[in-house]
């Protein structure tokens, strides 16, 4: 979906700037540069070129990887699939198999899913896709008696998305169709850059909205207050040193002119925000974002406006966030849609909808089901309440979605909703929760071999895991299949900490605070993972996210929630001493690289004593560019590999 990928990849990928222009030499570097546009042709010439089946396998890989950025999902599957019948393996299988969950091929995707869990070792790594898969099947031999939906007849070839409610019979909505400001195209998709634009939806008229907002860099998912005078929107930007990020601006309506756009205050560098959302009285924003302090993927946050400043953004709770992706969101009253990957949906993003309850809480999540999901990306749903209507429709509004009855990428849609016939009423229900809980360990391409591929997780037979809430403490001892369940309670937080010999301590922490009662769903059940990871003496563990300014060693503000994580890591573990290591790669002189990655490492040593883990469990050491990761020529190394070979990483000395 381009709106996923055009307004977070950059910094996703670390995908800097000046990477726009530079000059493509082969398929594989039009890939590593993010070129997907233009790779897709290099490939194909260079499939039919290679000779063995191994090489095959890896550029129709590629194709695969590349369409699926393309939002072409049907092409990406095809060459998913000839990746894997040629030897490529796992990755392939797994990118099939969810390729055909996207096309709503559900018994071929359940299908893959089960030969994919077989091929890694591990049953329980899909279980949770097969389920979703046979639900979605039932959903879509459903016949929807309250929906509606179809194309809206503006829709371009190119991708157009995100509605906002404007004006009476206007919307603002987000395309790199060719009329988007600027001449450069966007590399990544072979289109334009993504502006806002309104249409009116009588004369189905599209216009650019407003040419001071728009630039020739990526701007998108606008929404404003109900007078229409305050603007909110995102701008993916970034100086030509630096990762583009992507932040929420406000401008305002002064009679005459929109302000000069301004980022909102409480940003951070390094993080991606978007897809913001006003309260009805516009003192609420809502909005998603990648901030490591979330539960994983993308969120949803909320920040409230103070006078003329904005309060520190607060986490919406596991009711509405999963360890997935969950964006777009839109305020109806107390009533909040959004979009999410994770939750049991039908391919992409689905939209589901939940609501503020009278004590404050979000009740349990619904699926919107067909027509308005469908397997492929749907998202950014709201109501125009201003809409002409016929009586027996209660609701009207717009969406976005890929699906193929479209103009081509993603399109808009137009909905109604009708009442739908009585149903019968059901016995009241024992409201309830519970919690199904799973000790996991890695599976790696090699057995033992944490340098190689991630293949997935299985069940850890015989750990224990402590479970404490408050000063009350339970105690499990999970079998084979590493599963432990409880009943909860309400407004509480729980602790989860699990323990094995010959590994390392691990925690994660669940609470139900905030989340609210449905009479539509008394009993919901919730899901915890506790992975845990085998020690290895004297192995290297490469740490994600660690980055460094050119010629700097001072640890970074994007880098520290890794290095916390790891502090805390070491105080569930407290006999475990550690080296931490820095590699740089391989341009400039061996003796400037060896002084500067030493600095490195004692940074980040340093920056763990001011978290409290002694000096003594900790030591630093400076390898340079001796110790590539990548084995390349250094002229002919990519981005991507020199990258691999920049890293900081941490080595268990002792503690079993």
């Amino acid at each position: 979906m381009k709106s996923i990928y055009a307004f977070f990849c950059l910094a996703i990928f670390a995908l800097s700037a000046c990477n726009y222009t530079q000059k493509v030499k082969d398929g594989n570097f039009a890939v590593d540069r993010k070129q997907y546009a233009v790779a897709v042709d290099l490939l194909k010439k260079e499939h039919q070129k290679a000779k063995s089946r191994v090489e095959k396998g890896k550029i129709a890989f590629q194709l695969g990887e590349s369409y699926r950025m393309l939002n072409k999902p049907a092409s990406a599957s095809d060459w998913y699939k000839k990746a894997y019948d040629d030897g490529y393996g796992a990755d392939a299988l797994r990118e099939y198999a969810y390729t055909l969950k996207q096309l709503e091929q559900y018994d071929e995707a359940i299908k893959q899913f089960k030969e994919l869990g077989i091929e890694i070792g591990s049953p329980y790594e899909y279980k949770r896709e097969i389920a979703a898969c046979q639900v979605a099947k039932g959903w879509k031999e459903e016949k929807s008696k309250a929906y509606s939906a179809a194309p809206l007849p503006f829709n371009s070839p190119g991708a157009d998305y995100a509605p906002a409610i404007f004006q009476p019979g206007k919307i603002v909505f987000t395309s790199d169709r060719q009329a988007a400001t600027g001449d450069k195209k966007y590399t990544w998709t072979g289109n334009e850059f993504s502006d806002l634009f309104i249409a009116d939806l009588q004369s189905n008229d599209v216009q650019p909205f407003d040419n001071q907002l728009n630039t020739p860099t990526n701007e998108g998912t606008a929404t404003f207050n109900k007078a229409g005078n305050e603007l909110f929107f995102t701008r993916c930007y970034g100086d030509k040193k630096e990762d583009n990020y992507c932040k929420i601006m406000s401008s305002k309506w002064d009679g005459s002119r929109w302000s000069d756009p301004v980022a909102l205050p409480f940003q951070l560098n390094g993080v991606n925000y978007g897809h913001p959302a006003l309260s009805s009285d516009g003192n609420t924003v809502y909005f998603s974002s990648n901030s490591k302090e979330g539960w994983g993927g993308y969120d949803l946050w909320f920040s409230e406006r103070q006078g003329e400043l904005w309060s520190e953004p607060k986490l919406l709770p596991r009711t509405v966030n999963t360890i997935g992706n969950e964006k777009f969101p839109w305020l109806d009253g107390d009533t909040l849609y959004f979009a999410s990957d994770y939750h049991p949906g039908m391919g992409g993003l689905d939209v589901f909808k939940t609501y503020k309850t009278p004590n404050g809480a979000w009740a349990p999540v619904q699926n919107l089901k067909p027509p308005l999901n469908s397997g492929f990306d749907d998202f950014g749903l709201v109501v125009d309440y201003q809409a002409k209507r016929p009586q027996d429709v209660l609701q009207v509004g717009y969406f976005s979605s890929n699906r193929p009855d479209g103009s081509g990428n993603d399109d808009l849609y137009r909905f109604e909703r009708r009442i739908p016939p009585p149903e019968p009423a059901k016995p009241v229900a024992e409201y309830k929760l519970k919690l199904e809980g799973y000790v996991l360990e890695k599976i790696f391409a090699v057995a033992d071999n944490p340098d190689t591929k991630l293949l997935g997780r299985k069940p850890l037979n015989g750990a224990t895991v402590e479970v404490r809430i408050g000063k009350e403490v339970k105690k499990f001892t999970v079998a084979e299949d590493g599963f432990f369940s409880m009943d909860l309670s309400e407004n509480t937080d729980y602790q989860f900490i699990a323990k094995k010999d010959g590994y390392l301590t691990g925690e994660t922490y669940f609470s139900t605070r905030g989340i609210g009662k449905d009479p539509a769903n008394p009993v919901q059940t919730f899901e915890v993972e506790v992975v845990l990871d085998k020690i290895f003496l004297n192995r290297e563990i490469v740490l994600e996210d660690i980055y460094y300014d050119f010629d700097k060693w001072g640890i970074r503000q994007d880098a520290q929630p890794t290095l916390n994580a790891l502090a805390r890591n070491l105080e569930l573990n407290p006999k475990i001493r550690i080296q931490l290591s820095s590699h740089t790669d391989c341009r400039g002189n061996d003796g400037y690289n060896a002084e500067l990655s030493q600095r490195r490492a004692q940074s980040a040593v340093d920056y763990l004593v001011t978290r409290g883990i002694s000096v003594e469990r900790l030591s630093a050491k400076g390898y340079g560019e001796t110790l590539p990761k990548a084995n390349c020529a250094c002229a002919r190394c990519t981005e991507e590999e020199h990258q691999l070979n920049r890293r900081t990483a941490f080595t268990v000395l002792e503690g079993l």
